[in-house]
């Protein structure tokens, strides 16, 4: 197996990176631990048949988006997985109503993310939060970038939407 230490090369480089964009898939560090683990199995299956010319880090990242929505169809539980959020604030003297509210307004926040359809809520992610070009997002997602562009553009229109009306804010 002389690849093995070359896919432990390419865990220790893209752990933490694919982690990031699982957890914040899958709202929650638990979740995204078995993603992160089932991606790096079905890796390891495959890392032996690669083309050497890959780009590893986007087979990693469509790996990762197939996982994670092949682990939200599997997940029996409707709720939105609860993620305790801690807002820093830059006094102490912030008013308990003010923490409150804005724990509320990330509980909704997250809601209207997790409702967002699969490639659109990848694509947000990948892009905003992850910073892959939509040169590699339209790569990872198997679309042109057009697409990848027009995902991104849906997720935040619908985000913006929501989270007015949610809120009672003017769109």
């Amino acid at each position: 197996m002389p690849y093995l230490a070359e896919f432990d090369e390419v865990v220790e480089k893209y752990s933490p990176e694919i982690f990031a964009y699982l957890w914040r898939l899958l709202n929650g560090t638990r979740d995204a631990e078995d993603c992160l683990q089932e991606v790096f199995l079905r890796a390891f299956q495959a890392f032996e048949r690669l083309n050497q010319d890959a780009y590893i880090r986007a087979w990693l990242y469509k790996i990762a988006t197939n996982t994670s929505i092949s682990f939200r169809k599997k997940r029996s539980r409707v709720e939105l997985h609860e993620v305790i959020l801690e807002v820093e604030f830059p006094s102490q003297e912030v008013l308990p109503e003010v923490q409150v509210e804005w724990n509320e307004r990330l509980k909704v926040v997250l809601e209207a993310i997790d409702a967002l359809p699969d490639r659109q809520r990848s694509a947000l992610m990948m892009r905003k939060y992850q910073e892959l070009s939509y040169a590699e997002i339209s790569l990872i997602l198997g679309c042109s970038q057009e697409a990848a562009r027009a995902n991104v553009y849906q997720a935040l229109k619908k985000l913006r939407a929501r989270y007015s009306v949610q809120l009672g804010l003017k769109e």
